[in-house]
């Protein structure tokens, strides 16, 4: 059975109630009027902002419109636009000056190519005819001196290399038996056989220039001392009287050639201290070369100024020119460019002719008494 309540708990249960229901309407209504508030406060502060950025950009066009700021503009807008112009004009300068830069390395590709085609030219020509007429290497001697602008009866060439050597030569170690630089002395051939009045080319060694001497004095066909003295010749080494006589039997030309080179070898045993040559050793290295009999020509030099390939039927004229002495105005490298210069090629030792030479230049005063004798 359920219990009585008392009236008292039901009279503070009724004003509970009522009071609460009084504190919620109220905080209802507190929660409205704030949101209302807030509202209200965003649409102003909304409307300020639009009127704000109007404010800012009816300003900004009112300053626009001004004659001044428009002339501003205008002015940025033409430097602008006189900058982009001379950017443009700059690239399409510098374009024109490439394509001028490259047409003119196209010209001097051209100019090069035509220059080596010619000397090629050159080149299949001697290969074919031995010599062509204006070399001066391969050809007697007397051609030679005819050939020349010089009167002088030696070979002009001659004269300029030991002219060379006597101004600034004299000194260098083991002068005419030094190595020459093979692709050098080719070079030095081809540009005498252009030009067989030239001058020595500078920043040549004095190694290559006694070497091209020799290479020269090996190319003539016959030996300076001639194949019909070479007994009495070899037999008078112990006469100086006797040598003197026999040598007056030579021609002009060879007699003043042989004294020029003998003069040469003398000046450089001079200084015999310095370069390690005296004239033994000189004759050593020049006898094989100034005094050979008949078939004991010094072979080897003749790769120097004539091509002699061996060719079967089917070779072709690029393969010519892999084995031709005349490859030296290629700009290719030349296998073993530096090797030495042999003295001879495998003959006996002919040592009364080294006594010859020996004699030559030990007593050149004596023994060419009657010679325009040469003087440095």
């Amino acid at each position: 059975m359920p219990s009585a309540v008392s009236p008292q708990w039901q009279e503070k249960a009724s004003d509970f109630f009522q009071s609460s229901g009084f504190k919620i309407k109220e905080a209802g209504n507190s929660a409205g009027t704030f949101v209302g508030e807030v509202a209200k406060d965003a649409k102003v502060n909304v409307a300020d902002a639009a009127e704000k950025v109007g404010s800012v950009v009816k300003s900004r066009w009112a300053i626009f419109q001004q004659p001044s700021t428009r002339h501003a503009m205008q002015e940025r807008f033409i430097a602008a636009a006189a900058t982009t112009s001379m950017f443009l004009r700059k690239g399409f300068s510098e374009t024109k000056e490439k394509v001028v830069v490259g047409k003119i390395k196209v010209e001097e590709v051209a100019k090069m190519t035509a220059e080596k085609s010619k000397n090629l030219l050159t080149d299949i020509e001697r290969w074919q005819k031995g010599v062509a007429s204006t070399d001066v290497f391969g050809i007697p001697i007397e051609l030679a001196v005819q050939h020349q602008q010089s009167t002088t009866p030696i070979p002009t060439i001659l004269m300029k290399c030991a002219d060379s050597l006597i101004l600034s030569g004299l000194n260098s170690l083991e002068l005419f038996k030094a190595q020459g630089d093979k692709k050098v002395i080719r070079q030095l051939v081809s540009f005498y056989n252009q030009d067989p009045n030239a001058s020595v080319p500078e920043g040549v060694s004095s190694v290559d220039i006694a070497a091209l001497i020799k290479c020269y004095i090996a190319s003539l066909p016959d030996p300076l001392t001639t194949f019909e003295l070479f007994d009495d010749i070899r037999n008078a080494r112990s006469s100086i009287h006797l040598m003197r006589n026999i040598l007056k039997k030579l021609p002009t030309v060879n007699y003043m050639t042989l004294e020029l080179i003998t003069a040469l070898l003398l000046r450089v045993s001079q200084k015999s201290l310095l370069n390690k040559m005296d004239a033994r050793s000189l004759a050593m290295e020049m006898a094989p070369i100034i005094m050979w009999q008949k078939d004991h020509r010094p072979e080897h030099y003749k790769q120097f100024w004539i091509q002699t390939p061996k060719l079967d039927s089917k070779a072709s004229l690029d393969s010519a020119s892999n084995y031709s002495g005349w490859d030296m105005l290629s700009d290719g490298e030349i296998k073993d460019a530096s090797s030495s210069i042999p003295l001879d090629d495998g003959m006996p030792v002919d040592f009364h002719a080294i006594e010859v030479i020996q004699c030559l230049i030990e007593h050149h005063n004596a023994v060419f008494t009657d010679a325009n004798e040469t003087v440095w």
